[in-house]
């Protein structure tokens, strides 16, 4: 990490002053700035084709391929956007939306110049990267986007860095790669927004304990932020960023493969900086991992923390920690004050899984009502119905399903009668791709029981796996 830090600022400062010397001897570009009344649609019809400085390795065609649109503009970069003018301008108002709600959005302001240059207003893009590197020094990406506007003036580009003003080595294309992957996750975000309409079926229901919920998309190095509405409702979408996930893709199987792990999980605590080295930036979200359903399947390792950033970047690239979730110290100081140790839950998935409402319903549904007939099943003290909700591969602790039948029918055996409430009901759907593509649901509750001779609270846990229509209990633990 430090050999990365050093060689990297000292590419960017090499660059942009080799830069410098080589753009005093253009001529200035005879677009006017935004300041002076200039319209997108008057760079439009004013500008020359222009094309940009970085590239859509091919290995991953099949993604940027969804960016190759009919309609594209004669000023397509090499990035591709792939949008028209009109889709342009209508990205142009989604990153102005995001910055009336943050004027921080830093991710805004580099996708907005990259937009101004696509429409043809070179100088109006250089312009707003010159601010955005002053206001963040340590934002390597928006440099080389800057560097590569300014040197388009002499040619061409085809990638970052390829202008001949670098010594070309395996380093440094390294973290040309490294810089072009997150340019191309940043994109993707912004020009595939979320469909509207739609839910994550990861968050079938939050209690009123639960005010946030955090989801992560591996596949397009996203955090999403859910705030709760309302016991029926779904969450609702109220911020997301880019992150850097593991190193190796995948999911975490044994301690050090540097993967993220994919599940259900929970943020137990909080460590402040001035605990932490320095590579945990502002400081540091502990996680529950491995949980129950890790353990059960043989899988090692922990210290899987949400995190910032080693206060010498802005961010990391998108596969760069040793399996933790890495935010920028600025994003995770703007959503510090939502994450609640022993309440925010946090899911990690390969994919997020967007459903209309009708579907988040009607799983919402069934599960509940699975949940509700084990409840009253359990208070009836028939105790063949009772553990029929059980599934033939159950586990608790020391207990499979063979000696769990005959705990709990010993048990029954010193009831005259019991009420079982539960409280604070959140339903978490856990990712089909961490659970061997079967259907499971992670229920957490407060368990109240009282019968004639025990009464007691406590927080529970229960792992449901779908079996022919049927949500079964795999897991019950605390």
């Amino acid at each position: 990490m430090l050999l990365y830090r050093k060689s990297f600022i000292v590419i960017c400062v090499a660059f942009l002053m080799l830069l410098a010397v080589v753009t005093q001897s253009q001529t200035q570009e005879s677009i006017p700035l935004r300041s002076t009344a200039t319209t997108d649609q008057q760079a439009l019809n004013q500008a020359s084709p222009i094309k940009m400085a970085l590239a859509v390795p091919s290995a991953d065609a099949e993604r940027s391929s969804k960016f190759n649109r009919e309609s594209i503009t004669q000023q397509q970069s090499v990035i591709s956007l792939g949008l028209n003018n009109g889709e342009l301008l209508k990205l142009r108002a989604r990153l102005g939306q995001r910055l009336v709600v943050d004027q921080e959005d830093y991710e805004a302001l580099l996708l907005n110049s990259i937009v101004s240059f696509q429409l043809g207003n070179r100088q109006a893009a250089i312009d707003e990267l010159s601010q955005l590197s002053q206001r963040a020094p340590e934002f390597h990406l928006a440099h080389l986007v800057r560097a590569d506007f300014l040197a388009s003036r002499s040619g061409t580009l085809t990638d970052v860095g390829s202008s001949g003003l670098l010594d070309r080595s395996a380093q440094v294309d390294e973290k040309m790669d490294a810089l072009r992957h997150e340019a191309r996750m940043r994109i993707q975000a912004s020009i595939e927004p979320l469909a509207q309409g739609k839910v994550p079926l990861q968050l079938l229901n939050l209690s009123n304990k639960i005010q946030t919920a955090l989801i992560v998309d591996k596949s397009r190095h996203r955090i999403y932020v859910f705030q709760r509405e309302s016991a029926n409702e779904p969450a609702r979408l109220i911020r997301d960023f880019y992150i850097s996930t593991g190193r190796k893709q995948g999911n975490k199987k044994i301690e050090g493969d540097l993967r993220t792990p994919e599940g259900v999980y929970f943020i137990t605590s909080w460590i402040p900086d001035n605990e932490l080295p320095e590579k945990y930036g502002v400081g540091a979200f502990p996680t529950n991992y491995p949980n129950a359903l890790d353990r059960k399947l043989g899988k090692t390792g922990d210290g899987i923390w949400l995190h910032g950033t080693d206060r010498i970047y802005y961010s990391r690239p998108p596969l760069d920690s040793e399996g933790c979730v890495v935010l920028s110290n600025l994003d995770l100081n703007k959503i510090k004050h939502l994450i609640k140790p022993g309440q925010t839950p946090m899911i990690i998935t390969d994919k997020v899984e967007w459903v209309d409402e009708l579907q988040w319903n009607q799983v919402r549904s069934q599960v509940l009502k699975s949940i509700e007939r084990w409840r009253l099943d359990w208070e009836s003290l028939d105790v063949e119905r009772y553990l029929s909700h059980y599934a033939d591969e159950f586990w608790s602790g020391r207990h499979d399903i063979h000696s769990w039948r005959q705990y709990k029918s010993r048990i029954a055996r010193q009831k005259t009668y019991q009420k079982i409430g539960l409280g604070e009901l959140s339903l978490f759907y856990y990712p089909e791709q961490a659970s061997s593509g079967k259907p499971m649901v992670v229920a957490r509750f407060v368990q109240k029981y009282q019968s004639n001779n025990y009464k007691g609270e406590v927080r529970k846990r229960i792992y449901l796996g779908r079996e022919a229509g049927d949500w079964q209990i795999l897991y019950e633990g605390r």
